[in-house]
């Protein structure tokens, strides 16, 4: 019964660790991402504008559906209001970072926050 006991304590302090251990490495990985430098808005999958993060701007993004105003200021985008019904990418914080984005979906419109990356290898494929 002892030796049970053990084993189920042992289980626990490896599953803990383990999820320790996936805490810190997705902490690190959200920590370390690239600030972006631009941000392309796409209506319907098509492209409607790539803006600079680093000019402030107020962008009215109108579609068939309904409209987004973005606000990018001091290095950082997000929707100030928007015609959707639920609201959600209004409510959404501020993007900066590569690989963000606020997805509107009532309005198909998709906000992405890229990195330019001048300074990387050249890729043959």
């Amino acid at each position: 019964m002892a030796t049970e006991n053990k084993k189920i304590r042992n289980d626990i302090i490896l599953i803990a660790a383990v999820l320790a251990l996936l805490a810190a490495l997705g902490a690190g990985l959200m920590l370390f991402r690239p600030v972006g430098d631009t941000v392309s808005v796409t209506v319907d999958g098509k492209l409607y504008g790539t803006y600079s993060l680093g000019e402030d701007a107020r962008i009215e993004i109108v579609t068939e559906q309904g409209y987004n105003i973005l606000v990018i200021k001091d290095g950082r985008a997000h929707v100030e209001s928007a015609s959707c019904p639920d609201g959600i990418c209004a409510e959404h914080r501020p993007v900066s970072r590569g690989g963000e984005s606020i997805i509107c979906l009532p309005n198909k419109v998709v906000i992405s926050v890229k990195k330019t990356d001048n300074d990387g290898p050249d890729v043959i494929s």
